[in-house]
């Protein structure tokens, strides 16, 4: 008997699943494995003995596998849980390893983003200390688009999607009154700017909306910004800012309402950044200011999702097994650009050791000199990461999705 088990961990996104998608189709095509199981909750579903078995799932229903690619957020639930590390809790590894042992488990394979990939360097380095056959294999995911030695991850495309709709039609709401106004719209990415950037994919042959894109990257200062939209406002009636949870100033200080907060991985709390702005724009200007923030809207909106965003994290999810196949540990499934126009890619692989816990910021080339803007590189970039709109069925005029009643 040789089994798998799956578990995804981090926060939620569009394309999550079509990973696990991925792992039952290429297991169906091969037969590698016996079962294929679903930990409840990430790591915390393997020390709790919490599991589902995806193989059964998929043999009572025929379109279960494709109603999983296209359903949003997890499937099998989440956590924020740090694995400690061995020296301080040996017993947290010797139990998950021993159920890994009572399933006759041959590969773990974790979907997530930097911190879960920090779990998949930990686990796979415990099995090569003690022996053990069990394969750790990470599979990338993160709407941040921030894990390193991979072109991008998957969720980001579909968040990208989601937040260049949202501005465009921001764009649009501003509009109607003529009235000077401006619009700060605060996006996620905590320390990298990539999702605040995609709101530059907003912009078509009559809308410049958001007019001001400010990145983690760079440093905010607050004067230039204030007189950057004053000089706006002389020729456009509404301004729309797009601004990271993220920014700080020269100092290092967050410009956010809530940045002092840290949670179980040592990072900042950042929220209020928009709010901030909002406020400190309201202080000087004599028009209407108000701060929007798309919070989790951004992270899991299906019926936004970018079918290549969808198709790629299939093929990760393949490639995953194709490297259980291969015997590999430690390892995890990337992409690679081939080319922008045309958009080519290759599925590949990664030592898991120079991926986890460093971070992957927006090149400086994808800034402009002033550093309220983003450039023509970006956009090469960004672009192709959105195309294409998945069938998703619908039930009762809203999406029809995979009933996550198991995880309540």
């Amino acid at each position: 008997m040789k089994n798998c088990i799956i578990a995804q961990s981090g926060g939620p996104t569009t394309a999550i699943n079509a990973s696990i998608a991925g792992v039952l189709i290429e297991n169906q095509t091969n037969n590698y494995f016996n079962n294929v199981y679903g930990a409840l909750n990430g790591i915390t579903g393997i020390l709790n003995h919490r599991i589902i078995n995806l193989t059964d799932k998929v043999a009572a229903d025929n379109n279960f596998i494709s109603k999983l690619k296209i359903t949003p957020a997890m499937y099998l639930g989440s956590c924020r849980y740090k694995l400690p590390n061995l020296d301080n809790s040996p017993d947290t590894y010797q139990t998950i390893f021993s159920y890994f042992e009572q399933l006759e488990i041959d590969t773990f394979f974790y979907v997530g983003g930097n911190d879960s990939m920090d779990t998949v360097l930990k686990l796979s380095e415990y099995a090569k200390q003690i022996n053990s056959p069990v394969k750790v294999l990470g599979i990338p995911k993160t709407i941040d688009n921030d894990l390193c030695h991979t072109d991008h991850t998957p969720g980001y495309g579909s968040a990208a999607k989601y937040i260049a709709t949202s501005l465009l039609e921001i764009a649009h709401d501003t509009c109607i009154y003529p009235l000077q106004s401006v619009t700060v719209v605060e996006i996620m990415g905590r320390d990298a700017g990539w999702l605040t950037a995609a709101s530059a994919l907003a912009r078509n042959k009559y809308n410049v909306a958001p007019h001001l894109i400010y990145l983690p990257e760079r440093d905010f200062d607050l004067d230039q910004c204030i007189a950057d939209t004053k000089e706006l406002l002389k020729s456009n009636h509404a301004v729309v800012i797009a601004i990271s949870e993220g920014p700080h100033d020269k100092d290092g200080n967050y410009i956010s309402a809530s940045g002092t907060e840290i949670d179980h991985f040592g990072h900042c709390k950042l929220s209020g950044a928009g709010k901030s702005l909002e406020q400190a724009l309201n202080n000087v200007l004599d028009t209407k200011v108000r701060s929007v923030e798309l919070s989790v809207l951004q992270r899991a909106a299906a019926h936004c999702a970018s079918l290549c965003d969808l198709d790629e994290s299939v093929s990760l999810g393949q490639q995953a097994v194709c490297l259980s196949q291969e015997n590999k540990s430690g390892y995890m499934a990337t992409i690679e650009r081939l080319s922008d126009q045309p958009y080519q890619t290759k599925i590949s692989s990664c030592n898991i050791e120079v991926i986890a816990n460093e971070v992957k910021q927006v090149p400086d080339s994808y800034i402009n000199a002033q550093g309220n803007n983003i450039t023509q590189e970006f956009i090469d970039y960004a672009l192709p990461l959105i195309q294409g709109e998945p069938d998703i069925p619908f039930e009762n005029g809203i999406p029809s999705y995979l009933d996550i009643s198991h995880l309540v």
